[in-house]
């Protein structure tokens, strides 16, 4: 099984492993085989469910799938949890119990390259829950993991809080190259909890490091390949 574990990934981005001996955890002398294996779908179930929601649920703070691809491409083993609370204190209960998944078998958030996480609630979730849950998830990363997180609401979750926590990179295994994009930082403080960057930021960035168009036309010559030459940079003859 390790060696297929080994073999496997080389050919996905991202690998959670749980091991089958950790369902005793979650389940019970009554528990049956079958429903067994439902406790473990529902908790993975919940923590993908999280990851989704924040492109598709409303929020304060939402992503984009260019934030789920910059904390999942390339990373090796990760881990997945997720917590729910309520009453006082919810917001930290929460996200302990979502850092201690009982699935994953002695897996530790300390060596994680990347960490994505959502912070769901019902109209009644704050401001100061929303920061203490994401500050209680970063006192167990390394303070140069890459941290990204959103805030989403759902009326259901009145009076409670859920957290969900993807971490990546946790063996420490970054196949990315060192001059990718995603890898670079322009300031390693703000690399260490970064609030999801707006779509203008984003497009501007990749304005300035793209050629004017007048010195892409001026390369561009009439030939065979014409029809390669985007139509609005080539030139009436």
């Amino acid at each position: 099984a390790e060696l297929g574990l080994e073999e496997l990934q080389k050919y996905v981005d991202t690998l959670i492993v749980i091991p089958n001996q950790n369902l005793f955890r979650i389940a019970n002398e009554k528990t049956t085989f079958s429903d067994a294996f439902k406790l473990a779908d529902n908790v993975l179930h919940i923590g993908i469910r999280g990851v989704t929601d924040l492109m598709v649920m409303p929020g304060l703070i939402n992503l984009d799938f260019a934030d789920i691809e910059t904390v999942m491409s390339e990373m090796g083993k990760a881990m997945i949890g997720t917590g729910e609370a309520e009453g006082e204190d919810r917001a930290i209960s929460a996200a302990e119990a979502a850092i201690s998944n009982p699935l994953l078998d002695n897996v530790s958030m300390k060596g994680a390259q990347g960490i994505l996480i959502n912070i769901t609630g019902g109209g009644d979730m704050t401001l100061f829950e929303v920061d203490a849950a994401a500050n209680r998830v970063r006192e167990e990363v390394d303070e140069n993991a890459n941290i990204i997180f959103g805030a989403t609401f759902d009326q259901a979750m009145e009076g409670r809080v859920r957290v969900s926590v993807l971490a990546t990179g946790i063996d420490g295994r970054n196949n990315k190259s060192e001059t990718s994009p995603i890898s670079q930082s322009e300031d390693s403080e703000k690399e260490k909890f970064k609030w999801p960057y707006s779509q203008s930021e984003s497009t501007q960035d990749k304005t300035l490091e793209t050629k004017p168009a007048e010195q892409v036309s001026e390369g561009a010559k009439w030939g065979s390949n014409i029809y390669d030459i985007p139509a609005y940079l080539r030139r009436k003859k």
